[in-house]
């Protein structure tokens, strides 16, 4: 078995790996890296373990786009083993762990953010990792195995929230089926305990900082920002994510949890899945919040193949169905390498962008984004977030360095969003520039630092947006990036004279959404 999981993994990790330099810097993998230089135990948007990793990153392989995309892409390898075991512990054979392998490096959702230094590379790991301890607590009745899905589910947590929707679906399968006396034990508490204890430096921080998670949330939705898809529009968008070739194996493996007599066992998996659909489905969920949940279905779904495929003892006298179903074993991989091949470019920097576009007109793939914002951009969002960044850098660095050493010592650069100004934070010293402020997400709680707006080139606003506040405004610098998002071809703006201090009007420019 584990040989040809293993290749498929290196293999998986090798792509990743050589078209690492074909785009840029993605805009959340700069703010990560920002927050790395400001380790604590919460932020606005996000826990703290990614941008721990980021730290990790930064002191150890360093900040080049190969070091970074490393971290996600050895993620995504671990994510296929794991698959693979998954798979095996369910009854898998030396086939149908290979099958699972396949099938956990096929879908197209995960070959986009296995190419991002993002917490959503890490997020099936945690939630598969929980769905295993259950599985072997289910094999071996040691209920001292909530002690292992405590700790993965508190670290889960610490990476992102949204695992507690997967582990109380767990626990929810668990309880509708005959599994549900291992809920009733004194280890499920101590599981529970431990959770907290990971989680209690996050859970102190927001207590702390008044619940701005939940603030953001609420903005977010108050806002409109991101794009809610109608439920069969939701549903097509996760066939499509997780790409339609591998829709008759997770699917066959979501039946087979429900219909099938060996998978009686593991029908609280089957329900954990409905479970968790339902949350993002009902709650308007962005379409990749519920891939993490679909390892379970890939594995069953390839365990369901080996059976069909594999010669069972009451047909050993008969040859020849055995033999086509030994033949229809590779047509099983070939049907995935032809499914991924297809989307490949769509979702991984293969081709060039003019030979991108082209590509998607030919197959009239139109980007579908999950902000509102991105609407009209012609390259898929994760591509046209990758693309201004050292451009839009060396611009402020033009403005910046037009001024005198002595304007040059009160001037801040202010940016719009996080990914400006994380940007200017990983790009400028190249340049002489100082750190970047911002109002977005946690650059808010980083404050304006000593300046109070005498100067400030400011990045990602309008003209038209800036000039009440100033006593004067001037397009200094442009920015020509072809495909861009267009908020970040903005012409850099060169404002002097705030109406008002920096130091008291920070309140107002919080921008958490």
């Amino acid at each position: 078995m584990w040989p040809w999981v293993y290749l498929i993994a290196l293999a998986y990790f090798v792509l990743h790996m050589v078209t690492a330099t074909r785009y840029g810097y993605f805009r959340d993998a700069l703010y990560y890296l920002a927050c790395a230089d400001h380790l604590a135990f919460g932020y606005v948007d996000q826990p703290p373990f990614f941008p721990f990793i980021a730290w990790i990153g930064r002191h150890t392989l360093g900040t080049s786009l190969p070091a970074l995309i490393f971290w996600p892409a050895l993620a995504g390898a671990a994510r296929i083993v794991l698959v693979a075991a998954f798979a095996r512990e369910l009854g898998a054979r030396r086939f149908g762990a290979a099958l699972a392998a396949m099938l956990a490096a096929t879908p197209s959702v995960w070959w986009v953010t296995d190419h991002q230094f993002a917490m959503n590379a890490f997020e099936p790991l945690f939630w598969t990792g929980c769905a295993y301890v259950i599985l072997r607590m289910i094999h071996t009745q040691n209920r001292k195995l909530w002690l292992v899905f405590g700790a993965i589910s508190g670290l889960g947590l610490e990476n992102k929230y949204s695992i507690a929707v997967f582990a109380f679906a767990l626990l929810a399968g668990l309880l509708l089926t005959q599994h549900r006396k291992l809920l009733f034990t004194p280890w499920l508490f101590a599981g529970g305990a431990v959770t907290l204890v990971v989680f209690l430096p996050n859970l102190i921080w927001n207590l702390q900082h008044h619940w701005p998670f939940l603030e953001l949330m609420h903005n977010i939705r108050a806002t409109g920002k991101d794009i809610a898809y109608p439920p069969l529009a939701y549903t097509v968008q996760q066939i499509l994510m997780m790409n339609p070739f591998s829709l008759p194996f997770w699917l066959r493996g979501l039946l087979f949890y429900f219909f099938s007599r060996a998978a009686k066992p593991y029908r609280n998996f089957g329900w954990a899945f409905l479970i968790t659909f339902a949350f993002f489905l009902i709650s308007h969920g962005k379409d990749y919040y519920s891939a993490p949940a679909y390892p379970i279905l890939l594995a069953a779904g390839a365990v369901f193949a080996d059976l069909l495929l594999s010669r069972s003892p009451e047909r050993q006298a008969n040859e020849q169905p055995s033999k086509w179903r030994s033949a229809l074993k590779p047509v099983c991989f070939a049907w995935l390498a032809i499914g991924i091949s297809v989307p490949l470019p769509l979702v991984l920097p293969v081709f060039s962008l003019d030979a991108l576009l082209r590509y998607q007109a030919h197959l009239h793939a139109e980007p579908k984004p999950t902000e509102r914002s991105f609407v009209g951009t012609p390259l898929p969002q994760y591509f046209a977030d990758e693309l201004p960044w050292p451009e839009q850098v060396a611009a402020v660095a033009r403005v910046y360095h037009s001024l005198s050493p002595e304007e040059q010592a009160k001037t801040a650069i202010y940016c719009g969003n996080y990914g400006q100004a994380a940007a200017i934070d990983l790009f400028g010293p190249r340049y002489g520039l100082p750190q970047a402020i911002s109002g977005h997400q946690n650059y808010f709680l980083w404050g304006p630092r000593n300046y109070t707006g005498e100067i400030m080139i400011v990045v990602g606003a309008p003209e038209s947006d800036v000039q009440e506040k100033f006593a004067s405004v001037e397009a200094a610098a442009a920015v020509n990036v072809p495909y861009a998002y267009a908020y970040e071809t903005l012409p850099i703006l060169l404002c002097r004279g705030l109406k008002g201090n920096l130091q008291t009007l920070w309140p107002r420019v919080k921008n958490w959404r």
